[in-house]
């Protein structure tokens, strides 16, 4: 099959240009730039089983999100979205690879935990997939099965200061394993937030009658999670290795990155959208603020600014979406009575890019170029896909979008494709949308509708990323 997109703007993270590209098979074959105000390029005679014409659009890599939880059990239920519904939501909001953590449960081998993940995108995920493990124990066993992961290609370990008794990791187990990590090029991933310190608060604020969601909120204090964020940096420095921050939330937590980056600390981190787009004022409308529930929590208003300003400074690397949906009714409801209890997470996976679009390029915090940057080049660079992912360029995968910058939709649970019974951004109007979709050289979505295959998806190889050992 070869496709021909034509009258395109390319913009990719190194910059903008007008061009054709052409796809053959699954790659990208050829990109002709065309001159300023010239009707064609040497590729406008090329035969073409279709040729798509991008007049005013973009041209850009499909989005990567490395921070997805399809299937994943919390709180005696489970996260909604499957890996068929979660990856064809993602697809519909222009999202073309996805990496999920695999948990490792408790006591059992990392490779069990893996293994069943493996099973459940197999055949059912639309899009390419990746894996991150979450380790719950540190331990000979699981070190020595961390060697053999990297070397299968799922070279990444996410562990917790948060969680006790579920997930949560002392200090002498993280440094453990980022000290293996020296030796195998993998990659140590934290959520850092004080967990027994918050449990504290937490138990203290129920005692007092506070029990509605918004309790969650003032319950992880922000310097908890900066004081995470900076220990685990600290730990990551002693064992020579870098550290990647996940769902970064608060200013806070942002100034001990930026402090660690200054003194020459290969420490990196994302933030999500939820983080950029909504606030701890959404928790605090009676047990509606349960459907915002997440960990890190919500914060202050004015921390977004914040988080705006380290994306731009390359603080912040990226943005996913730690999508973990649960439905209000049914599920959320489980901490009715009790904060503690509401499962903790939010849907996203389908609205990342285009919020990206509208409240960095659109409102003019970030340029097209890192809004492309930190949606789909820097996660394929730090988690070893690039460049067959996350760019254009001859030889990559042709995972593309075609992109509407001045289409404007509203976001709402009546058309979006989470499997999920509400959104979070419910009613915001976003101006920029995919017209199409493409994955590996097959046209997933068109003007907004699924016409790709089912199962299109498969598991990427991903290799230890040198690319965070050279920053």
């Amino acid at each position: 099959m070869r496709t021909l997109i034509r009258n395109g703007l390319v913009v990719t993270a190194d910059g903008s240009f007008e061009a054709d590209v052409l796809v053959e098979g699954e790659q990208i074959e050829a990109i002709v730039r065309r001159a300023p105000g010239a009707a064609a390029t040497a590729l406008a005679g090329v035969a073409a089983d279709e040729t798509i014409d991008a007049t005013g659009k973009y041209v850009v890599p499909g989005g990567i999100d490395v921070h997805t939880h399809f299937e994943l059990p919390f709180g005696g239920t489970f996260a909604k979205d499957t890996f068929e519904t979660g990856t064809k939501a993602a697809a519909h909001g222009g999202t073309t690879t996805v990496v999920d953590f695999a948990p490792q449960s408790k006591g059992r081998p990392l490779r069990e935990g893996l293994d069943a993940w493996l099973a459940k995108a197999e055949g059912h995920s639309v899009l390419d997939y990746g894996f991150h493990m979450m380790m719950a124990d540190v331990n000979d066993a699981t070190l020595v099965e961390m060697d053999e992961l990297v070397a299968e290609g799922v070279p990444d370990f996410k562990l917790f200061t948060a969680y006790p008794g579920v997930f949560f990791s002392p200090d002498d187990h993280i440094y453990r394993a980022m000290r293996r990590t020296r030796e195998n090029g993998g990659l140590i991933m934290m959520h850092a937030e004080n967990g027994p310190v918050i449990d504290v608060i937490a138990a203290d604020l129920v005692a007092a009658g506070t029990t509605d969601p918004i309790g969650h909120g003032l319950a992880r204090y922000a310097v908890l999670e900066k004081e995470a964020t900076s220990r685990v940096i600290h730990l990551a420095e002693a064992a020579g290795v870098p550290v990647y921050i996940v769902h970064l939330s608060s200013r806070d937590a942002l100034e001990a990155v930026t402090e660690a980056r200054d003194r020459g600390a290969l420490a990196f981190a994302e933030t999500c959208p939820q983080y950029l787009f909504l606030s701890l004022d959404d928790l605090g409308n009676g047990f509606e603020g349960a459907k915002f529930v997440c960990s890190p929590p919500l914060r202050p208003r004015d921390h977004q600014e914040d988080l705006w300003r380290g994306l731009r400074r390359d603080d912040l690397q990226l943005v996913a979406t730690d999508h973990c949906p649960f439905d209000f009714h049914g599920q959320k409801e489980l901490g009715r009575g009790d904060f503690r209890k509401i499962p903790n997470g939010l849907p996203a996976v389908e609205d990342r890019v285009d919020l990206l679009h509208d409240g960095g390029v659109v409102g003019g915090r970030i340029s097209r170029e890192r809004w492309v940057e930190i949606m789909a080049t820097n996660p394929a660079k730090l988690f070893g896909m690039y460049p067959r992912k996350g760019t254009i360029a001859v030889g990559s995968d042709a995972d593309l979008l075609v992109y509407d910058p001045n289409r404007r939709r509203t976001i709402s649970a009546a058309t979006h494709h989470m499997d999920v019974d509400y959104s979070v951004f419910e009613g915001r109007v976003v101006q920029g949308a995919s017209d199409l979709v493409m994955s590996r050289g097959t046209i997933l979505v068109r003007d907004g509708a699924w016409v790709g295959p089912a199962g299109h998806g498969r598991f990427v190889r991903r290799a230890p990323a040198d690319y965070v050992r050279r920053a």
